[in-house]
C-alpha cells in the first residue's frame, strides 16, 4: 500500500490530506493547548494515535470509493489507536480517542468496547497495525510515565484531566481537518493575546469614560472597590470572591481584576460567566467597548444562545471563535459554560481546555443552581488546585459555599478589605413589610401607581399580567409597562431601553417585571415592590432602587406576600428559610450574617449532601469515570433507557422555544420573519443561519402551559412534527404589544 490518506481532497482542490502529517499535526497542536496544564505529552500521544486506524487497507480503498460523493467512509477507525494507547499505559485516558467523534462513554465500558470493534474486522486491525512503525516511528514502548502523578492518585482529578485532554484533542483533530479543507497551510489559531496591553487600553477607557461623571460618594465608593480589585490582583492564583453590594460597580471591577490577574501570572484568558441572557449582552457590550479597537482583530467573543454570529459586524472569526472560544476576552452564560464541562460530546467540549490557566468570573454567583453546586463546587476546585485556573465568584448576595463538603477546604482571598461596612456605606433603601395581612395585586398595583414612577416584582408571568392590566386603563400611554419571558427578547429589549429613557428623563413610568429584571440589569427606581421571594432575590430588586444613590432619604423596598399571587414549585423551600431570618422585627436582606445562616438554612433542608442527591450521584459516577451517566443519567434497568433527570442539567425543565414574528418592530420585519418560518419548516435540513435570524424572536414557555385547554392549537411544529419539551415552535396565537404571547385564548379562535 502506498502512503496512506486521511482525508480526500477539498472540493476543487486535488490535494490528499496525508495521513501521517495529519497525526502529527494534531499531535502537536493538541501539546500546544494540553500543555499549559501538564498534560502535554499525554494529548501528543492521544492525537497521534487517534486516526492511525485509517491505515487499514479497507478503510483506504472505501475512501477512494467514496471521496468525490463526500459521503463518509463508515468503517470503524478508532479502536486501533484507542487499543495501543490503553495497553501501553494510558489506559482510561485511551477513551478521548475512542471518543474523538462520538462522544466520550463510560470508561468501565471502554476495553469491551474497543475489542468488540476490533474483533469484528480483525483484517483491518492486522493492516493498519502493519503501517504503525511507518506513521509513528518514535511511538514509545510505555505511555504511563507520561501521565503526571496526581492524575492518577485521585479518580476526581483524573476525570477533570481527562475531559481536558478529550477537548484539546478534538479541538486540535477539528482544527486540522477544517485547515485541510479550507486549502490551508497551517490550522489557524490566534496567538496569545497581551494581557499588559489590553489592561493599559481598559484602564485609559475607564478613565475617560468616568471622567465626565462627577465626583459623588458612591463614585467614590466604586473606585475604592475598583481599587481593592487591583490590588488583590497582584496575589497567586486561586478562588477569590467579590461581595460588592449592588451598585458598587462589580463588572468593571472584576474585569479589571481579571485583566491584571491574566497580564501578572501569564494566563491565556478572561471567561466571564453569567446566569442570564440580559446581563450577558449588557456586559460584553461594556467590555467590549473598553477593548476592542477599531481595525482589529476583535477581544470580546460574546456566546450564548442569543448571539448572532452572522451579524456583519461580528464576522467569520465570531462563528469559528465560539466553537472552541479562541478570543481572549469571552463573555457566556453559566448553562454554556457548565454543560460544556459536564458535557461528552465533542461540539460541546471543544472549548473546554481553555478553561485551565484561565481567569474564570462568575458574576452573580449565587443564581448557580442548588442542585448542581455539587459537581460545579467540586470542578471549579480542581481547576483552581491542579490546571491554573483563578476563579472569581461575584456577588452582592455571596453563598456561603464553603460550608458545602466540596469547598470546605479550599481557601479564598476576599477582594473587599471590608465589606460589612461597605455594605452600610452603600446601603441606599429602606426596606417595608407587608406580610400580614397579605394584600391582594390590585393592592399593591394601586400603591405603585401612588408613586412618581415604580418598579413591582412578581414571581409568575400571570402575576405580572394581572398588575399591569390593573394600570394599562387608568394611566396615560406610555406610563404602564411589562416586562416578562412570555415577551420575545427584542421585545424585552425595546421596552427596558424605553424604561430607562423615561427614567432618565425624568417622566413616570410604572414598570411589572418577573424575576428577569433583577439581577444586573441597570435601572433606578425610587421605589421597588417585591413579592415575597428567596432572600437573594429580595436583596437583587433592591439593587434596582436609588441605584445611583441619588436620593437623600434612601429608596423604599416594600417586600409584600400576595393573597393572590403565585410562585414556582421550586421557591417553597427557599422562601420558608427566607421567613426564618428576614422580615420586621428580623433582619434586613442586606444583613450579612443573617444571609449567610439563610444558604446554610437552604443546603440543609435540601439535602445537597445526601449521597441520594442528584448532585451526589453525579460526583459518584465521575469518579467511576462515567461520562454517559454525568451527561445523559444512569441506564435505568427497566426500560433500558438513560435516566436524564439524574443527568448534569442546568436548567431542569427542558421549555418549548416558541418563536413570535409577532414581537418584531414593524409590519416589514414581522413579515421577513414569517418567511424564514416557512423556509426553514420546507427545508429538508435546517439552515443555522436562518434559525439564529429567529432567536432575538425567540421564547421559553413552560411545558406546563400544554395542559391547559386549546394552547396546542396555537403551537405549529417548524422542526419536526409534534409539539413537546424542547421543540422549535411558531405562536400563532395572540401576542399583546405590550405583555407578549397571550395564553388566554378566546373561544370564538376553536369555532369552526
Amino acid at each position: 500500500m502506498g502512503s496512506p490518506w486521511a482525508h480526500s481532497p477539498a472540493s476543487g482542490s486535488n490535494r490528499w490530506h496525508s495521513l501521517a502529517d495529519h497525526l502529527r499535526s494534531t499531535a502537536e497542536l493538541a501539546r500546544r493547548f494540553a500543555g499549559p496544564f501538564g498534560g502535554g505529552e499525554v494529548a501528543y500521544w492521544l492525537g497521534a494515535l487517534h486516526d492511525v486506524g485509517k491505515a487499514a487497507c479497507a478503510w483506504q480503498d472505501k475512501l477512494a470509493v467514496v471521496a468525490p460523493t463526500g459521503r463518509p467512509v463508515g468503517i470503524d477507525h478508532k479502536s486501533l489507536g484507542t487499543r495501543v494507547a490503553y495497553e501501553r499505559g494510558l489506559a482510561g485516558f485511551a477513551g478521548a480517542i475512542f471518543g474523538h467523534h462520538g462522544g466520550l462513554i463510560d470508561t468501565p465500558s471502554l476495553r469491551g468496547a474497543f475489542q468488540g470493534k476490533l474483533a469484528a474486522e480483525p483484517g483491518n486491525m492486522a493492516s493498519a497495525e502493519r503501517e504503525l512503525p511507518g506513521l509513528l516511528p518514535d511511538l514509545p514502548e510505555r505511555l504511563d510515565h507520561l501521565v503526571p502523578a496526581d492524575w492518577r492518585a485521585d479518580p476526581l482529578v483524573g476525570e477533570m484531566a481527562l475531559r481536558l485532554c478529550y477537548s484539546a484533542l478534538v479541538d486540535a483533530d477539528s482544527l486540522d481537518t477544517s485547515a485541510h479543507f479550507q486549502g490551508l497551510a497551517s490550522p489557524q489559531v490566534r496567538p496569545d493575546a497581551d494581557f499588559g496591553h489590553l489592561y493599559k487600553l481598559f484602564e485609559q477607557r475607564r478613565r475617560d469614560e468616568l471622567a465626565g461623571r462627577g465626583d459623588t460618594p458612591i463614585a467614590r465608593l466604586r473606585e475604592q472597590v475598583y481599587a481593592d480589585c487591583l490590588a488583590a490582583a497582584e496575589r497567586d492564583r486561586g478562588v477569590f470572591r467579590l461581595g460588592a453590594p449592588t451598585g458598587a460597580g462589580k463588572t468593571l471591577a472584576s474585569g479589571g481584576f481579571a485583566l491584571r490577574h491574566a497580564e501578572k501570572h501569564g494566563l491565556r484568558r478572561v471567561i466571564v460567566a453569567v446566569p442570564f441572557l440580559t446581563i450577558t449582552e449588557q456586559n460584553a457590550a461594556v467590555y467590549r467597548r473598553l477593548l476592542d479597537e477599531e481595525g482589529g482583530e476583535p477581544v470580546v467573543l460574546e456566546h450564548h444562545s442569543q448571539a448572532d454570529f452572522d451579524d456583519p459586524q461580528a464576522g467569520r472569526w465570531a462563528r469559528l471563535a465560539a466553537e472552541n472560544w479562541d478570543a481572549p476576552f469571552v463573555v457566556t452564560t453559566f448553562v454554556r459554560l457548565f454543560e460544556s464541562l459536564y458535557a461528552r460530546k465533542p461540539s460541546a467540549m471543544r472549548r473546554v481546555h481553555r478553561l485551565a490557566n484561565s481567569v474564570i468570573v462568575l458574576d452573580e454567583v449565587q443564581a448557580l443552581p442548588h442542585a448542581m453546586l455539587a459537581p460545579i463546587l467540586d470542578g471549579l476546585r480542581l481547576l483552581v488546585r491542579h490546571f491554573g485556573a483563578t476563579v472569581l465568584l461575584s456577588s452582592a448576595t455571596q453563598p456561603s459555599f464553603w460550608a458545602l463538603d466540596e469547598f470546605k477546604d479550599v481557601p479564598c482571598t476576599d477582594l473587599i478589605h471590608d465589606t460589612p461596612k461597605l455594605v452600610s456605606d452603600l446601603r441606599r433603601v429602606r426596606y417595608e413589610w407587608q406580610l400580614d395581612p397579605k394584600p391582594t395585586l390590585a393592592d399593591i398595583a394601586d400603591q405603585a401607581a401612588s408613586e412618581p414612577s415604580a418598579l413591582v416584582v412578581v414571581n409568575t408571568t400571570a402575576d405580572a399580567k394581572v398588575v399591569y392590566d390593573r394600570w394599562h386603563d387608568a394611566e396615560p400611554d406610555g406610563v404602564a409597562r411589562h416586562l416578562s419571558t412570555r415577551m420575545c427578547p427584542e421585545h424585552r429589549r425595546r421596552v427596558l431601553e424605553e424604561v430607562r429613557a423615561r427614567l432618565s428623563r425624568g417622566e413616570r413610568v410604572l414598570l411589572v417585571a418577573t424575576q428577569l429584571i433583577e439581577a444586573g440589569v441597570d435601572v433606578d427606581f425610587p421605589v421597588v415592590f417585591r413579592a415575597i421571594a428567596p432572600a437573594d432575590s429580595l436583596l437583587q430588586a433592591a439593587g434596582r432602587a436609588n441605584r445611583e444613590g441619588r436620593m437623600t432619604d434612601g429608596g423604599r423596598v416594600v417586600v409584600f406576600a400576595p393573597e393572590d399571587g403565585g410562585q414556582p414549585p421550586t421557591y417553597k423551600t427557599l422562601v420558608g428559610c427566607t421567613g426564618r431570618q428576614f422580615g420586621p422585627d428580623k433582619a434586613d436582606p442586606d444583613d450579612l450574617e443573617a444571609l449567610g445562616r439563610y444558604y446554610r438554612n437552604v443546603y440543609a433542608l435540601l439535602n445537597l449532601a445526601d449521597a441520594h442527591h442528584v448532585g451526589q450521584c453525579i460526583q459518584q459516577a465521575r469518579q467511576r469515570w462515567e461520562f454517559e451517566t454525568v451527561a445523559d443519567g444512569p441506564m435505568d434497568a427497566s426500560s433500558k433507557l438513560r435516566d436524564r433527570k439524574l443527568a448534569f442539567r442546568m436548567i431542569n425543565d427542558d421549555g418549548i422555544s416558541v418563536v413570535t414574528p409577532q414581537g418584531a418592530e414593524t409590519p416589514e420585519l414581522r413579515c421577513e420573519l414569517e418567511q424564514l418560518v416557512v423556509e426553514l419548516r420546507q427545508a429538508p435540513v435546517p439552515d443555522p443561519t436562518k434559525l439564529r435570524s429567529l432567536q432575538a424572536y425567540t421564547t421559553n414557555i413552560h411545558p406546563s402551559v400544554l395542559r391547559r385547554p386549546g394552547v396546542i392549537a396555537l403551537l405549529r411544529p417548524i422542526l419536526g412534527n409534534e409539539v413537546r419539551r424542547g421543540a422549535l415552535v411558531e405562536w400563532i396565537g395572540e401576542y399583546d404589544d405590550a405583555t407578549g404571547i397571550s395564553l388566554d385564548p378566546n373561544l370564538e379562535q376553536f369555532v369552526v
